[in-house]
């Protein structure tokens, strides 16, 4: 079977109208934060061991950046500091339960905005939008372990 020629358009349109589900099921919450302190605080909570130097790696911004960002956040109750155990000279980024629970709040309701799409759509539609979703997740997990570069020094080439 041939692949349409419009088909990654189609499938940026369709990411499009994705973000769009998401960001209207955000801004019609009324947020605390901006939408850099929610990355900021989505990226701590998925990397429990995240310090100001890796998240500044993560945003891609210099380490004061990083810094006045979680200033911000643990101002309002957001971030907490911690000293790592193993290490009482590393600190570590830590979301607090009210961090948790506003995460938590935003997966919800993002849920509901895209659940509420896909009810739009007939049953055979949402299986054939899972099976391409999965395969494209998959396609696109081998195509970066692929891209990957050898950490084994036998696998270079001369």
């Amino acid at each position: 079977m041939e692949r349409p020629p419009n088909l990654a358009a189609a499938i940026d349109a369709a990411a499009e109208a994705l973000v769009g589900v998401l960001d209207s099921a955000v801004s019609r919450h009324r947020m605390v934060v901006s939408p850099t302190q929610l990355r900021v605080l989505s990226l701590i909570a998925s990397r429990p061991r995240t310090n100001v130097n890796r998240l500044a790696e993560l945003l891609d911004v210099v380490p004061s950046s990083a810094s006045r960002l979680c200033d911000r956040l643990e101002a309002i109750g957001l971030l907490r500091r911690v000293a790592d155990p193993r290490d009482r000279r590393e600190v570590r980024l830590v979301p607090t339960a009210a961090a948790d629970d506003l995460l938590r709040e935003l997966a919800e309701r993002r849920h509901q905005a895209v659940q509420t799409v896909l009810d739009r759509m007939p049953g055979r539609v949402q299986h054939e939008l899972l099976l391409g979703l999965l395969a494209f997740g998959q396609a696109a997990a081998t195509a970066a372990t692929a891209a990957e570069p050898a950490t084994d020094p036998s696998a270079r080439t001369a």
